[in-house]
């Protein structure tokens, strides 16, 4: 249901980046992928060789995102911003109030300007999907980690209001509330192979395991297509019934 689509998927190396570029580009999308060592000539082409099809893209300001986006495909039907940052543990007492700054430009201040650029584009084409890669933390809290449930609750409330700003133009903004799902940023190799860690988080888990990370690519590629195309202003929680 994607076939044939133009996705802009940002930090394309991180977290779901790699699982939302697989998918789609089996799935017939056209992908082009936005990732802070795109920069690099080499860290380009080997994206790009991993992912056959995919076009890897340099420019890291909003303005430019969009233009070098459209300019190698000619259109953008999708923005998958797949945000990242650290969990940090830090009671509030402890917590210090520049890292919580830093969680909020990750998670929601770099994705808005970057919606600053791409909505009136959205508008001039007649529709769109915006999909925010996310988390389920803000759904039911995590105690010592309220700056980034904060942060990640910034990006749900975009979800909301957007979803009514931008209904009558024919574009979608929802979420994928995401946990407890294999990725590098969150679920190192070295976690995985700890087998008593393991343990303890599954038994937090319904379905008693960790989510795969084609399952999470899979959700969002869904919430891109023309299935998902009466959805908007929604946070579908992604994490084996934690939320």
């Amino acid at each position: 249901m994607i076939e044939g689509r133009v996705l802009l998927v940002t930090n394309a190396t991180k977290f779901a980046g790699h699982a939302v570029t697989r998918t789609a580009l089996a799935q017939g999308a056209r992908v082009i992928a936005h990732d802070a060592m795109f920069p690099d000539d080499k860290a380009r082409h080997v994206f790009e060789a991993d992912f056959s099809g995919a076009v890897a893209i340099g420019a890291q300001a909003p303005a430019a995102i969009v233009a070098e986006a459209l300019a190698a495909a000619g259109r953008i039907d999708a923005l998958v911003s797949n945000d990242v940052y650290p969990a940090l543990r830090a009671p509030i007492g402890e917590a210090n109030p520049d890292d919580f700054r830093a969680a909020l430009e990750a998670m929601a201040v770099r994705p808005f300007a970057l919606l600053h650029e791409l909505v009136p584009v959205l508008r001039r084409q007649r529709g769109g999907r915006i999909v925010f890669v996310s988390s389920a933390a803000p759904l039911r809290g995590i105690a010592n980690y309220s700056m980034y449930v904060a942060a990640r609750a910034a990006t749900l409330g975009l979800v909301q209001s957007l979803a009514k700003e931008l209904g009558r133009d024919g574009i979608t903004v929802n979420a994928v509330g995401s946990n407890y799902v294999e990725n590098p940023d969150y679920f190192p190799p070295s976690l995985l192979a700890n087998a008593d860690a393991m343990k303890k988080m599954t038994a937090q888990i319904p379905l008693g395991r960790l989510g795969k990370p084609e399952e999470l690519g899979a959700t969002v590629c869904f919430l891109c297509s023309d299935g998902a195309g009466f959805i908007t202003g929604h946070t579908l929680a992604h994490a084996g019934g934690w939320a």
